[in-house]
């Protein structure tokens, strides 16, 4: 009897899935574990693969259709086998062994930043001759990852997603000033036409975004906190340890140091370090800090683990190549879930100061605005400073106005004096 291949849920949020393209076609021979297509979820692009061998008999669903989690969406059985019905709204059983295991592994050889989408690496034109993987072979295309120059650790050297994404983190992207800006990313728009408007259904990730803003601004009670921080000693703090690392050892990010004192000032606070749970509040010993990127079609938050006992240089790493996938779409649904706190940090992009949206069930997201040179009173004369305009939201149901204070006061001693993170 032919088996149904379902549409899986392929993270923990996921209600229906974008078939992205089909990897295999009809009467291709497939094996259990092979990649059979590339699906959309709410926050990433992810393999949907096979649970038994034999033949693809039949593609029920084309390319570029939302399907819900459960149904049909092909089969797969013996050469010539029949296929009953067109099972497009069976739903899978729960429990089934069919559902939900994600084929996704690590890079195995660095650990280190990612090639940046934005990068303009050519590929070479003959690099689909190349043997390998369909998704392999996107990857490059995407990363700018020259397929010549990886080694393939397939069957008969043949690339596979992990080679590539350990080429592309094998090379470093170049670091920004410290003043200049990012480009804003781009949303996508359809071309104009000669009518009065275009309609374009939702994304997948857009959906998801519409869902939980209207779980965090209705009901969560918001209230926020502003302060002004000295920026000059962490700046010539950072130029230090970036002349010290030198080209090699990558560069440490005004991101990645606020990161690190949030992480820390969070230890001295738990009562900010925390979730609401409906009948209980979830106090966190572990500090995984959300890190908000912005993508061509909204924001995710990849996390940092256990922020809070890693380096600066392990935290710039980490961030890069997270931020990296992120916006390739390649995260795993382990590396965006289960944060404890947020930073969303919009200087990049010239913003002075803005509030930030907490992403429930945390109870707190501190917002970064650009660090500017400002004149401020120093004796009896002025000085000119590099500043910084930090925000927090606060849920007023785990966080008081106080609590929320005292946060903020430790977050500023450590960043006003980086000796301070040593303490």
């Amino acid at each position: 009897m032919a088996t149904k291949v379902h549409m899986e849920a392929l993270s923990p949020t996921m209600e229906e899935g974008r078939l992205v393209k089909w990897t295999k076609k009809e009467g291709d021979a497939v094996k259990s574990g092979e990649t059979l297509a590339e699906v959309e979820t709410d926050k990433a692009v992810m393999e949907l693969v096979a649970r038994a061998d034999g033949q693809l008999l039949k593609v029920m669903v084309p390319e570029g259709t939302t399907v819900p989690v459960g149904n049909v969406v092909a089969y797969i059985g013996k050469a010539g086998e029949k296929v009953d019905g067109d099972g497009a709204s069976a739903p899978a059983e729960k429990g089934s062994g069919e559902k939900g295991v994600v084929r996704s592994e690590p890079p195995k050889e660095s650990r280190q930043p990612a090639v940046a989408s934005s990068v303009p690496v050519a590929v070479a034109a003959d690099a689909t001759r190349v043997k390998a993987s369909p998704l392999a072979k996107r990857l490059a295309k995407d990363a700018g990852v020259d397929l010549k120059l990886v080694q393939g650790s397939g069957p008969g050297g043949r690339v596979v997603k992990r080679d590539v994404e350990g080429a592309g983190s094998n090379a470093s992207a170049p670091e920004p000033a410290a003043t200049a800006t990012r480009p804003l990313p781009t949303p996508h728009v359809p071309v104009r036409s000669g009518q009065p408007y275009e309609d374009v259904p939702l994304t997948q990730i857009r959906k998801t975004i519409a869902k939980r803003l209207a779980l965090s601004i209705g009901p969560i009670p918001h209230f926020f906190l502003t302060t002004e921080i000295d920026m000059e000693r962490a700046a010539e703090a950072r130029d230090a340890l970036n002349k010290q690392l030198g080209e090699a050892g990558g560069k440490i990010s005004f991101n990645d140091i606020i990161i690190k004192a949030v992480a820390l000032a969070l230890v001295q606070h738990r009562a900010c370090n925390a979730w609401f749970q409906e009948d209980h509040i979830r106090y966190w010993n572990e500090v995984h800090i959300g890190m908000a990127v912005a993508i061509e079609d909204g924001l995710i938050t990849p996390v940092i683990r256990n922020a809070d006992m890693k380096s600066l240089r392990e935290i710039g790493a980490e961030s890069r190549e997270l931020a990296g996938r992120a916006r390739n779409r390649r995260l795993k649904p382990e590396e965006y879930t289960g944060a404890t706190f947020s930073v969303s940090n919009l200087g990049m992009f010239d913003i002075d100061q803005f509030t930030a949206v907490i992403n429930p069930p945390e109870a707190g997201i501190v917002a970064i605005g650009s660090i500017v040179p400002k004149a401020v009173p120093e004796g009896n004369g002025v000085m000119v400073r590099r500043r910084l305009r930090l925000t927090m939201s606060c849920d007023h149901r785990v966080i008081d106005g106080a609590t929320g204070a005292a946060f903020l006061k430790t977050l500023k001693q450590m960043l006003e004096n980086p000796l301070a993170m040593l303490l």
